[in-house]
């Protein structure tokens, strides 16, 4: 049996994780619940799985869920999470939580050898070199991003061999085969219907910048201790090769399967052995023709500043990743328009001032830093 803590449990990839808990409970063990304000659904995960610790962001709502659920113990805010990452009942968490509030109690769980499934993107774009410092990170940081976990299967047994590269494959989004110059008038509603990944609101946004495939890039170098120079990015429209490795010899093995996150968060819950999820299953026969192409990086322009970014062995990734965010909720809000994401973006990379970020602390400090200028210069303009 084991016992898995889930941070941002009302999130999709929190839901999935406890489908399966569901589907497999002789297996798992829910022991402790975070989320954010969706109390509701929280409400119900609370009755379902009665885990012993919980955490909600504001206090107010973990005082009301108290007397709702006395033999749970109800915590707040980011000391909540923090509180959570603690718990010694905990042999897996699994990280899920938006933001940098993921890197502290990550650093937390890894320092206490907990065993982390890592879904938030920010904890190693924004905080890889800081995770990389803690003892045992490497085998105990497991990836939960389809592309990612395809990296680790494929690599699974592969110890002895020369890595030469990996190959990151990326969808291309909705707007894969749009004009460039019909970009600036994409709407919210048109950005968030993704043509084969159901995603929370921000990651399918990247995804339709394609900002999510160069913060993967930054991603895949602290996981497997690649150089930038080993990281390429495939665009592939079917989804159904999630990624794929390149060896010494010119071998290429690739991990694919249907376009559902089961798998790799399933895979990532039991500690690298396979389960019968009850996802789609691939019929070659109708597939047809797979397709690759190089991605068009004048157009999707925030992959293009990510690449440069990945390159780079400074702060801009906590630049980029906290500038992104804000623009990101930007055009969700309806403030600025689809194209200007990448233009806040570069702004910031091109103006910040870096300095060495080594701590928790520091990432946090430029991140509230980069979000309150670039904050500032929207309020200017619009």
């Amino acid at each position: 049996m084991t016992n898995i803590a889930v941070f941002g449990s009302t999130g999709s990839i929190g839901r999935t994780t406890l489908s399966i808990v569901e589907k497999h409970p002789d297996r798992f063990r829910v022991r402790a619940l975070a989320a954010g304000r969706n109390i509701d659904i929280f409400r119900r995960q609370v009755k379902t799985f009665r885990p012993a610790y919980a955490s909600v962001v504001d206090e107010k709502d973990a005082a009301l869920l108290r007397s709702e659920f006395p033999d749970v113990e109800f915590f707040s805010g980011q000391e909540g999470l923090n509180a959570l990452a603690h718990i010694t009942a905990v042999d897996l968490v699994v990280m899920a939580v938006l933001g940098l509030d993921a890197l502290m109690p990550t650093c937390l769980a890894l320092q206490a050898g907990r065993k982390v499934a890592l879904a938030s993107k920010e904890v190693l774009v924004a905080g890889g070199r800081v995770i990389k410092r803690i003892k045992r990170s490497d085998s105990l940081l497991v990836p939960v991003d389809s592309e990612h976990s395809a990296i680790y299967q494929v690599l699974r047994g592969e110890t002895d061999n020369a890595l030469s590269r990996v190959i990151l494959t990326a969808s291309g989004g909705p707007f894969l085969d749009l004009p460039s110059g019909d970009l600036r008038n994409i709407t919210p509603r048109q950005a968030l219907k993704h043509p084969k990944w159901k995603m929370g609101r921000k990651i399918t946004i990247d995804s339709a910048t394609m900002m999510n495939k160069g913060l993967e890039m930054i991603e895949a170098r602290w996981l497997f201790d690649l150089r930038p120079d080993q990281i390429d990015v495939i665009v592939h429209p079917q989804s159904i090769v999630h990624s794929m490795v390149e060896f010494a010899d010119g071998a290429v093995l690739a991990q694919m399967g249907a376009p559902d996150m089961k798998l790799p968060i399933a895979y990532a819950m039991n500690a690298g052995k396979r389960l019968d999820i009850g996802i789609k299953r691939l019929d070659f026969r109708k597939l047809g023709s797979l397709n690759f192409r190089a991605p068009d990086t004048k157009k999707f322009r925030c992959l293009g500043i990510a690449m440069d970014v990945a390159r780079r062995d400074d702060g801009s990734p906590v630049v980029m990743n906290a500038a992104n965010d804000v623009a990101v909720d930007a055009f969700l809000r309806g403030r600025i328009g689809f194209a200007e994401i990448a233009d806040i973006v570069a702004y910031a990379v091109d103006r910040h001032y870096y300095r060495p970020v080594n701590s928790v602390d520091g990432v946090i400090a430029m991140d509230r830093e980069v979000k309150r200028y670039v904050s500032e210069r929207m309020d200017a303009s619009c």
